[in-house]
């Protein structure tokens, strides 16, 4: 939707869901690290059951941003509705890692009904599994998938979002020539070709600047097509 400031939406549909979000963001800089604080509300439907499920998302951090080894933290509570039905809803809280403390990447959860009353708690790491009970008697809800193969090398990629930008020959004629998949430089990047994705990334830029300096020079306000 927007560049600067960075906004963006997005739509998915299929037989079994409805899923739409806006995302706006900002960000505080210590020096150190960097924290991402989203605005915005994610949104999923089920039609199937007449569910429509909301829920917000939590502040993440990028640590050691300009040395060491960059690691990424979210923390801050997620608080999940049905706006359908009220009977229950879903607070999640990740968990802020402490430098003393060798456990990050925790969350506690707690699923009330409509009175207020605790009936379900939910705990776990959110990059490797949840949990449904107590520490001696529990359920696994939730499990990542493993890593695939070689993940290191493109940036810690799942499964799902090395696949995500895949260009499907069937689908290619009827996509939208602003369709992400026909960026050359995203391409080269997911293929591992940093050098050709960088010229590439710059020659886009360089469009850019080019075409806003001929808006500027003949007074034209730029038109979104649209947004």
């Amino acid at each position: 939707v927007s560049h600067h400031p960075p906004i963006s939406a997005c739509h998915a549909e299929s037989g079994n869901f409805v899923f739409w979000q806006d995302m706006r963001w900002k960000n505080k800089f210590w020096g150190k690290s960097m924290e991402i604080v989203p605005i915005g509300t994610t949104h999923v439907t089920l039609p199937a059951f007449g569910d429509h499920f909301e829920w917000n998302k939590v502040t993440s951090c990028i640590h050691n941003i300009l040395s060491g080894q960059r690691w990424i933290e979210h923390y801050g509570e997620i608080v999940i509705k049905n706006v359908n039905d009220d009977s229950c809803h879903c607070k999640v809280n990740f968990i802020k890692a402490k430098y003393w403390s060798t456990n990050a990447h925790e969350i506690e959860g707690t699923v009330f009904d409509r009175s207020g009353k605790a009936v379900h708690r939910l705990f776990g790491k959110w990059h490797e599994s949840i949990y449904c009970g107590g520490s001696s008697s529990s359920t696994c809800i939730w499990r990542a998938n493993p890593m695939p193969k070689g993940y290191e090398q493109y940036y810690g990629f799942t499964q799902f979002a090395l696949e995500l930008n895949e260009m499907d020959p069937l689908l290619k004629s009827l996509l939208p020539p602003t369709d992400t998949r026909f960026r050359p430089d995203q391409r080269f990047l997911e293929e591992g070709s940093l050098e050709e994705a960088e010229i590439q990334k710059q020659r886009i830029e360089q469009l850019q600047r080019e075409r806003r300096r001929v808006l500027e020079e003949n007074k034209v306000e730029h038109q979104p097509r649209f947004f």
